[in-house]
């Protein structure tokens, strides 16, 4: 089976980036490049297992899954040939889910 390509949405490099500068400010910028470099490589494993991530609960839908790996929420569209990593959350965060 092909590998899937995984690309990012600039909402979540923004949120890659925003959780290492909080551990930097914190003075545990080892901790932020250690939990960063850690979702990559989650992120990366989509590529031969685009399906492992559960379906978001808040959304309930199929396209739209999730990694958990605390104590954050790599929220991701699976598409037919790719991945798109759109945020990343902190577990305890629910997503906002719109009015219908």
């Amino acid at each position: 089976m092909p590998k899937i390509g995984i690309r990012f949405a600039e909402s979540a490099v923004a949120d890659l980036e925003s959780i290492r500068a909080w551990y930097t400010e914190q003075r545990a910028p080892d901790v932020g490049e250690r939990l960063v470099g850690e979702m990559v490589a989650s992120i990366e494993a989509l590529s031969d297992h685009p399906d492992m991530g559960r379906v978001v609960p808040e959304f309930d839908q199929s396209f739209l899954r999730e990694l958990i790996r605390p104590p954050f929420r790599i929220v991701y569209r699976r598409d037919p040939r790719s991945v798109r990593v759109v945020r990343i959350w902190r577990s305890e965060r629910l997503l906002d889910v719109p009015d219908e």
